[in-house]
């Protein structure tokens, strides 16, 4: 299988994720296991060498398998709910956490989704949706699905302006009673050093939102509540028992020695709809 790929170049940035969860597939003991990376890391040309780094791959599966761990404890609560993955990239969390009940939606950029359909089919359950999310198309789609709603965001906001970012959140809060949704975002610092890393590679792609506090959002005042903030050095213990010895000792020495601001320069979040004031 062959194509030209043609992506934007913040699009472009979805090959990273999907060469780390292949490259950790490959290993012994895989925090995340993705074959169907491989197949797509083998079917897709592109210079995935250029981020060919055990700490930057660990820290990628890392993300990926908290935000799993996120899905995972919604579903448990909430067999027959629906999750939305926004800006789904070629992820295959479905597939990681799929409980034969939950009803699931992809949601990308149409040129996204159309890279996508290459490797993905939908299914009674589980439906690609090629929209923005700054734009509220896709909404009415998403109600027709049963609640409770839980929408993950993994590195997708980061691309986006504050304002962009507000008017999509306001949306879904003000769509989706009760719903929750769970975003990673970083702190000034980290966009202005990885976008540093970008020009170093060669990526074309740049961070635009940076936040200071994850209680900032609630200041914006569109009805959503903070519950749960975590950073690379708090794991979840169910994740944590999946780790090498390397990489447990690794994170307990960046719990002690790292200064707060520099801990949590990156931080899963998770906010409920609780209604604007």
């Amino acid at each position: 299988m062959s194509w030209r790929i043609e992506l934007s170049p913040t699009e472009e940035t979805l090959l990273v994720p999907l060469f780390g969860r292949a490259a950790e597939s490959r290993r012994k003991h895989a925090i995340v296991r993705d074959p169907k990376a491989v197949e797509m890391v083998a079917s897709i040309p592109w210079d995935y060498e250029r981020f060919n780094q055990r700490p930057r791959v660990l820290a990628m599966v890392l993300r990926t398998a908290m935000f799993d761990e996120l899905v995972r404890a919604f579903l448990r609560r909430n067999a027959e709910g629906t999750v939305v993955e926004i800006g789904t990239g070629l992820n295959t969390r479905f597939e990681r956490v799929d409980n034969g009940k939950v009803h699931w939606f992809d949601l990308d950029l149409p040129s996204v989704i159309a890279l996508r359909r290459e490797f993905f089919r939908d299914s009674e359950r589980r439906r690609m949706l090629a929209a923005s999310v700054t734009e509220a198309g896709w909404i009415e789609t998403v109600q027709s699905s049963p609640g409770p709603y839980f929408f993950a965001a993994e590195t997708v906001f980061v691309y986006l302006t504050e304002q962009e970012v507000k008017t999509a959140l306001a949306r879904i809060a003000a769509s989706f009673a009760g719903a929750r949704i769970a975003l990673d975002m970083v702190t000034q610092r980290a966009v202005t050093s990885g976008n540093r890393d970008f020009a170093r590679r060669n990526m074309a792609a740049r961070f635009q939102w940076a936040c200071g506090h994850p209680k900032d959002v609630e200041a914006w005042d569109i009805g959503l509540r903070l519950v749960e903030s975590a950073g690379f050095a708090e794991i979840p213990e169910a994740l944590r028992e999946r780790l090498s010895a390397t990489a447990r000792a690794g994170v307990f020495l960046a719990k002690k020695l790292l200064p707060e601001g520099a801990a949590r320069a990156w931080t899963l979040n998770v906010y409920e709809e609780h209604g604007a004031d």
